[in-house]
């Protein structure tokens, strides 16, 4: 589950904005500060962390926007809104050939693949699911948004639209390894040493 590091400041903002939404804003855009800096720390170049500058921005974005305008109308917008950048954020990592995913599974993946072309392969397939789920989740908010519908129905598309594409990350990437390394004519009994 590292690749949902990540998401951690998003939760963190679902999750304190019960108590305010500037207070959730606040609190996200801290821990992803700290995040990037714990990661800088760790040695991992900052180049692909689209999504770590992403969410920085976003956070600071809502929080200078919270605390300015707390009675914002755009408040009841928030799950759309975030879920919104989240895809903007994936759809231009794709874009700019530096997918979102690249960054997280650099942290899992020795660096001799990281120049592969099967790993960018990957990267690019996992993202693009992201992307498709943050976006079709981010309309599917705005409508709930605007019909006032019940909370519980927001929860749940906000958890299919992490769920859904964190369980083809976590299926995904063994599956497009097995297929390539059948393709090259390489043994089962050999994959082993080539899946990692």
């Amino acid at each position: 589950m590292n690749y949902l590091r990540g998401f951690v400041p998003w939760l963190v903002f679902a999750g304190v904005s019960s108590v305010g939404w500037q207070w959730g804003a606040l609190a996200a855009l801290a821990v992803s500060v700290v995040l990037l800096f714990v990661d800088r720390a760790g040695g991992l170049a900052l180049g692909h962390r689209l999504l770590e500058y992403g969410t920085i921005t976003y956070f600071a974005a809502l929080t200078g926007l919270a605390f300015a305008r707390p009675d914002s109308g755009l408040q009841q917008y928030g799950g759309a809104l975030s879920m919104g950048w989240l895809a903007l954020i994936a759809w231009v990592s794709i874009a700019v050939r530096r997918p979102f995913t690249l960054g997280i599974a650099r942290r899992m993946a020795p660096p001799e693949v990281w120049d592969t072309w099967l790993f960018r392969h990957i990267n690019v397939v996992l993202t693009s699911a992201w992307a498709v789920s943050f976006t079709l989740t981010a309309a599917a908010q705005a409508v709930a948004s605007a019909y006032e519908l019940n909370v519980a129905f927001s929860v749940l598309i906000q958890l299919a639209g992490f769920v859904l594409p964190a369980r083809f990350t976590a299926a995904y990437p063994d599956r497009a390894r097995a297929r390539f390394m059948e393709q090259a004519g390489v043994r089962p009994d050999a994959q082993e040493g080539l899946a990692s």
